[in-house]
This record gives C-alpha cells, sequence and structure tokens, in this order.
C-alpha cells in the first residue's frame, strides 16, 4: 500500500489508540467508577463505552445513569454524576501519564514540519492539555490540542471555519465515530488498528473502502 501524507496541509490525530496507547485506561477507568453500582451495571458502561468510541466521558456518564442503572441497579443508590466523573479522572490521569506514546511520532512530525497538527479527542480538553504538555508532545500540536466537553463534530466544523484546519486534511482515527466525524467535516480519514478497540474493524474498513494501518510508526512507512 503506499500512502503519501506530502499532500496535507492538516493532520488531525485522536488522542486514544493514535498518539496513546490509552483505551484500555480508559475502559478499565469507567468500569472501576461505576462499581458502586455493581459489576453488572459496571460491565454495562464497559460495553456501551468500547460500542460508543470517541464520544466523551459525559454523555457516557448521562446514559449510564439514565439508561443503565435503571435497567442493571435499579434501587441502588449510587455515586452522583459528578462523583463518576471525578473517579474516572482520577483513574485516567494517572494512566495517561504512564501509557505508551505511539512509536515512529518524532520522526513523522519532522517529516511534516509545515504541516499543522491538531488533536481532536473525546478525552477532557483541559486533561489532555495537562497530559500532553507532562509528556512533552504538546509542541508537536501547533494546531491545538482539543476535546470534550465539545464533541468531535463541533471541534471541525469550528476549526475549519477560523482557518485553522486548511484542506486537504487527513484525520487519523482509530473508532467509528472518527471516521464519520472527519468525513462529516471532508477530510480524509486512515484507520489505525494497532489500539483499535473495534470489534471486526476489518469487515467494518472493507465496507467503506477505508485504508487502514497498523501504527503511525507503520504510516511513515506506508
Amino acid at each position: 500500500m503506499s500512502y503519501s501524507l506530502e499532500k496535507y496541509k492538516t493532520l488531525v490525530f485522536d488522542c486514544d489508540g493514535v498518539v496513546l496507547n490509552s483505551n484500555k485506561v480508559k475502559t478499565d477507568a469507567f468500569y472501576q467508577a461505576a462499581l458502586s453500582y455493581g459489576e453488572q451495571a459496571a460491565q454495562a458502561l464497559v460495553e456501551y463505552h468500547v460500542a460508543n468510541g470517541g464520544v466523551s466521558r459525559y454523555k457516557k456518564f448521562a446514559y449510564f445513569l439514565n439508561t443503565l442503572v435503571p435497567q442493571y441497579a435499579a434501587g441502588v443508590s449510587g455515586s452522583t454524576r459528578e462523583e463518576l466523573l471525578d473517579a474516572y479522572a482520577r483513574y485516567v490521569l494517572k494512566g495517561l501519564l504512564t501509557c505508551d506514546i505511539a512509536e515512529g511520532i518524532h520522526e513523522l512530525r519532522k517529516n511534516t514540519h509545515n504541516t499543522n497538527w491538531l488533536i481532536v479527542s473525546g478525552g477532557d480538553q483541559a486533561e489532555l492539555r495537562y497530559v500532553f504538555a507532562e509528556r512533552g508532545l504538546a509542541e508537536y500540536f501547533d494546531g491545538g490540542i482539543f476535546g470534550s466537553p465539545d464533541t468531535k463534530d463541533e471541534i471541525l466544523e469550528r476549526e475549519i471555519n477560523n482557518g485553522n484546519i486548511q484542506q486537504p486534511a487527513l484525520f487519523l482515527g482509530d473508532s467509528k465515530y472518527d471516521y464519520q466525524a472527519s468525513n462529516g467535516a471532508g477530510l480524509d480519514f486512515v484507520f489505525l488498528t494497532g489500539w483499535t478497540e473495534v470489534e471486526g474493524w476489518e469487515e467494518w474498513c472493507n465496507q467503506y473502502c477505508l485504508i487502514s494501518v497498523d501504527s503511525i510508526e507503520k504510516l511513515l512507512g506506508a
């Protein structure tokens, strides 16, 4: 497979499963945060989270409390929304500061030094900016680091309208929502498979004729 990044003026990266090996960090954090409602409810949240990769924690916990708790933990007096969010954030921050960084990202930045880089993630924006600064990655993303509570659709639309995302632009993601958001905004898309939690991604990529690579490192040689 031959794929050139040279034509792109903008590269947009998802964070979890693309730049950081943090999908499992987030999945485990949802489970641990929700345990006050019992194992069955916590596992139901995990399943909902995995099936809706890239969607913010705020929407996921709202769905958990409004839909899953009445179904799996009716009558249980568990954590409030704010307590769930706080517990989740504590688990996540520790993992984000220690998980693996994608191999090849430093070389890719050198090879695309004239290209504007952005993070567009479902993760909390303030949390992302702190983690990327602590891990020496913030300076790579000269176009900015963006996350929830704004959705990816909202972020992409805003940054296109203000001229920060210039075409041609490419989105590097690992979830179905990444593709839906990038496609809706008119960006090209490459699916990264190495850390994804999307089940049956091969069939899905074939269905939509998507280019897929294992990792950022493999993208360098694609």
